[in-house]
């Protein structure tokens, strides 16, 4: 069987996971009739968390307030950020080092545009920056990418606004930078078209969790030097780590910088339907990690890890419900 047959298959089971795992009977009208009756979600290209995050989060408040939810295939969090920007969706996901960029307009992707009508709604989980090669290349850490070919991830997703920038500053030449989704970036280098392939998404990436079955390979994190220097560059990145195991061929803990990645709605969403979205993502964390592993940090406390993009009113309300201090600068009005 062929890895791009496989693939194809793991995602579709993947994606069918929260179906499966979810299902509550979602009321055919919105509990209440001032509540708009469809909403669109902005996930991201398939072989990353999104797509199957999304459906997960969505199907949980779709069953809780009878609005139904629809999913758009997007690039990733800068396309997601535009998307709800225009109202051509009205939920999305980013991360939050992208949201940042768009808040301020500094991010070249933004062409000077502040991008001020999103709003957080809830934590969902860490990204960290990672990326695999087959050992038979040679290449065992990210100083052997100089001269090689890179797959980066969607243009208008994390990986592929962040790596370029990453290689700039730890002054890493690739001779090509190529993007796609992840899936398809991993079979073009599992047929010897790109030298390696990073990325940035919850843990673990599942086709780089099918190549590891199928192939020998060498995992790419960074050096405690090039953790620094990231870091420094770039205050919206951590240090981290991906344990021993969570790849069943790693042999130590990867070292890595992440970011954290958030939900996000349009500012005109009612704010007790966001009250009763976010309360039915965050009261079932244990449905949700049934669907995606990456669950277990969409917890309540994380909504801390969010420093500068103004919360939804309605999600304000919850957290403060549950003891947990937002202050009045960080709500919008």
């Amino acid at each position: 069987m062929s890895l791009r047959f496989r693939r194809r298959g793991l995602l579709a089971a993947s994606a069918a996971l929260p179906a499966l795992a979810l299902t509550g009977g979602a009321a055919a009208q919105p509990r209440n009739p001032a509540w708009p009756r469809a909403l669109t979600m902005g996930t991201a290209a398939p072989g990353g968390t999104y797509a199957i995050y999304g459906p997960a989060w969505g199907q949980l408040v779709q069953a809780a307030t009878g609005v139904q939810i629809s999913y758009r295939t997007t690039q990733g969090p800068n396309q997601n950020i535009i998307l709800v920007e225009r109202r051509e969706i009205e939920l999305g996901m980013v991360t939050m080092g992208v949201a940042l960029q768009a808040w301020n307009g500094d991010g070249a992707w933004t062409q000077g545009t502040r991008f001020r009508s999103i709003r957080a709604l809830f934590p969902m989980y860490d990204t960290p920056f990672h990326g695999i090669a087959l050992r038979r290349s040679g290449i065992a850490r990210l100083a052997d990418l100089n001269g090689r070919t890179v797959g980066v991830g969607p243009r208008g997703g994390t990986p592929g606004t962040y790596w370029p920038m990453m290689f700039e500053v730890l002054g890493i030449r690739p001779s090509a930078i190529r993007y796609g989704s992840n899936s398809d970036l991993i079979g073009q280098m599992v047929d010897g078209l790109l030298d390696a392939s990073l990325f940035a998404s919850g843990v673990p990436v599942p086709s780089y969790s099918e190549v590891e079955a199928q192939h020998q390979v060498n995992w790419l994190d960074f050096t405690e030097e090039e953790v620094r220097r990231l870091t420094q560059r770039f205050p919206e990145l951590s240090p981290g780590s991906i344990p021993r195991g969570v790849y069943r061929t790693t042999e130590r803990d990867l070292r890595v910088v992440g970011m954290f990645n958030f939900a996000i709605g349009h500012q005109s969403l009612p704010a007790d339907f966001v009250y009763e979205a976010v309360k039915a993502v965050l009261e079932n964390n244990a449905q949700l990690r049934q669907a995606i592993a990456a669950g277990a940090e969409t917890v309540p406390e994380n909504a801390a890890k969010n420093t500068f993009l103004p919360f939804h009113p309605g999600a304000a309300r919850f957290y403060r419900e549950k003891g947990i201090a937002i202050p009045d600068g960080l709500v919008a009005a």
